[in-house]
């Protein structure tokens, strides 16, 4: 079941290209011509079209006109029993052992990762829980919800030792800060606040901007980037803030930056639409993606005009992650595909046909991935 369908693949010729949205796309397919003795299926591609590799769980494809190629991988098991309803977060514990999700069937739950085994239900939220992630240790999670709740949870016993409110709208990201003395959430209420989180206090109001905060990122800044004074003398609780940028992801198409600890103004962006998620690449370049399907790749330094920006089709940008040299994106209609400096083709992580894909974790060679159609992904790149 979880080898590649390959009775068709269509094929979008412009994909690690600029925006061209005039350009028509070049179709393709692909025909299976039996199974050979070791087997594997022998395939063949239409005109204008090249299978240049293939495996029980990998396809390499390329389009040799347009100088353009992709690698399909195959999911290397499926956890079906994790929830019943679309999959909004996930995360893996810094030693890959866990995993934790949290989905429109009102649940959020830690599970093994190795085979989707339940270990643990987190009940606490009222509606649903938007966000969740782990804290470096791996033992404790991060999790926001509808109900403008922030709540820190014992991976260990499911108890909920923390519970922060001041926000008031649903809490749609979280970041944490350094070893996670200090987290950081972004609301439906256009603020994004600063927790300590051994008192369960709110340390200040980091940003208002009137526009709801659909993602935020947290990274440290190259020293060449001048991140501003605070005006007052930071508290001594805030701890691990200095030469950290905030990044809000804007709901009024604005992609924001500024000094964690000075909470000065870095670069505010004007994309071509809402602003739905973000992630640092390095002290000074990042990625953003927007509602009408752009990744704005910036840098800090110059921040006016976009390094590149990636267009791969209309869908909503959805998640955004760095991996290795690269990174990994997924959309709403139901593409993930993973970018690497150093590789000429383009990953695609292939299983979720049209369902969203909302979020991506990754463990060393393992990515995870998160649907609408309820189930959770695991992909193994040795299968490439």
């Amino acid at each position: 079941s979880n080898c590649l369908s390959y009775d068709c693949a269509t094929w979008y010729s412009s994909l690690r290209d600029r925006a061209r949205p005039w350009k028509a796309s070049l179709y393709g397919s692909l025909t299976c011509q039996g199974i050979g003795l070791d087997g594997i299926p022998e395939v063949t591609a239409s005109e204008g079209f090249i299978v240049n590799e293939i495996n029980k769980k990998s396809i390499h494809i390329s389009c040799p006109k347009e100088s353009t190629s992709s690698k399909f991988l195959a999911p290397y098991t499926t956890f079906s029993r994790i929830h019943t309803k679309s999959i909004t977060c996930l995360d893996i514990s810094s030693g890959g052992g866990l995993g934790v999700s949290s989905s429109t069937d009102g649940t959020m739950k830690i599970w093994q990762a190795s085979n989707g085994e339940l270990r643990r239900v987190l009940e606490g939220h009222v509606f649903d829980v938007n966000c969740c992630r782990f804290f470096p240790s791996g033992l404790v999670v991060l999790s926001g919800g509808m109900d403008a709740q922030l709540k820190i949870w014992s991976a260990e016993d499911a108890s909920c030792v923390v519970t922060f409110k001041g926000h008031k709208g649903g809490i749609l990201d979280t970041a944490i800060v350094d070893r996670g003395r200090n987290v950081v959430s972004g609301s439906r209420d256009g603020t994004a606040r600063l927790w300590d989180c051994g008192r369960s206090a709110c340390l200040g109001v980091l940003a208002d901007c009137g526009s709801s905060i659909n993602g935020l990122a947290v990274g440290a800044a190259d020293n060449s980037i001048n991140l501003g004074s605070p005006e007052q003398m930071p508290s001594e609780r805030e701890v691990g803030t200095e030469a950290k940028m905030l990044l809000l992801a804007r709901e009024d198409k604005k992609l924001q930056c500024l000094g964690l600890q000075s909470r000065q103004p870095v670069f505010l962006f004007i994309g071509s639409d809402a602003f739905n998620c973000c992630t640092f690449l390095s002290g000074f370049l990042l990625l953003a993606g927007t509602q009408d399907g752009n990744i704005y790749q910036l840098d800090v330094r110059s921040p006016r005009a976009p390094v590149q920006i990636i267009h791969r089709s209309g869908a909503p940008v959805l998640s955004l992650l760095s991996f290795r040299d690269g990174f990994i994106a997924s959309q709403g209609d139901g593409s993930c595909f993973i970018v690497q400096q150093d590789l000429d083709y383009v990953i695609e992580l292939t299983g979720a046909d049209c369902d969203p894909v909302y979020k991506v974790a990754t463990w060393e060679k393992q990515i995870y991935a998160c649907c609408r159609d309820s189930l959770i992904r695991r992909y193994q790149l040795s299968d490439l």
